[in-house]
């Protein structure tokens, strides 16, 4: 018995001293690093407004009104849908993800004629030839939350017009929200579209000479 007993205190002791360390003290200690050397992006990268969390960096939302920075088309919608989608069945079970359409795929080229014609038709100013890929293409996630700033840049006329904000100072917000290349060689430059969005609100709602929006992702 004494025997036993020994054979199985060893294992025993094992068991509940990873536990301690891979259970307890490891998680404790990262999370502990995490809040202090990276706050922001331990708390899941939120972006807020009026101390409210609206949305993430990570994760792109769906904007529609012509008075706002529009992002990459979405297979997924972004995973927003309205309240009559979501009863009707039509909101789909994915919550992110792509249509994986081969170049080859007929639907690929019909997609992107459809947002290249719908990108036109909201931007009557602006050359085919000068639309980047990604204003017409799908990312793998649905979600991408940045694109380029060519992309941006394209949009300032509609935005402007809509706003009554100045190109110069549209130009500005966009450069303000633009994020460089890591390390200078990794990447691409990208810009934030609920970042520009919110900086656009903004100056809207900080003059009254200028169309005054409450909500930043809304269709009026």
């Amino acid at each position: 018995m004494t025997k036993i007993c020994s054979y199985i205190k060893r294992p025993v002791r094992l068991t509940l001293l990873f536990g301690a360390v891979c259970g307890i003290i490891y998680p404790l200690l990262i999370t502990g690093l995490g809040q202090f050397l990276f706050p922001f992006q331990a708390n899941g990268s939120q972006i807020k407004q009026h101390e409210e969390p609206i949305g993430t960096a990570l994760i792109g939302q769906e904007f529609s009104s012509a008075a706002f920075l529009h992002g990459r088309p979405s297979a997924i919608h972004y995973n927003t849908y309205s309240r009559e989608e979501v009863a009707s069945g039509q909101r789909p079970v994915i919550t992110s993800g792509s249509q994986n359409l081969a170049p080859s795929n007929p639907k690929l080229k019909a997609r992107v004629q459809q947002e290249l014609a719908l990108f036109l038709k909201e931007n009557p100013t602006v050359s085919v030839k000068d639309i980047p890929a990604d204003l017409v293409t799908t990312s793998g996630s649905g979600l991408d939350p940045e694109i380029s700033p060519e992309s941006a840049k394209l949009q300032i006329p509609r935005i402007a017009r809509k706003t009554g904000i100045s190109p110069a100072r549209l130009e500005k917000i966009i450069n303000a929200h633009t994020a460089t290349k890591v390390l200078g060689f990794l990447g691409e430059d990208r810009v934030s579209v609920l970042e520009v969005n919110l900086a656009i609100k903004k100056e809207l709602n900080q003059h009254p000479f200028k169309r005054p929006i409450a909500v930043v992702a809304s269709d009026d």
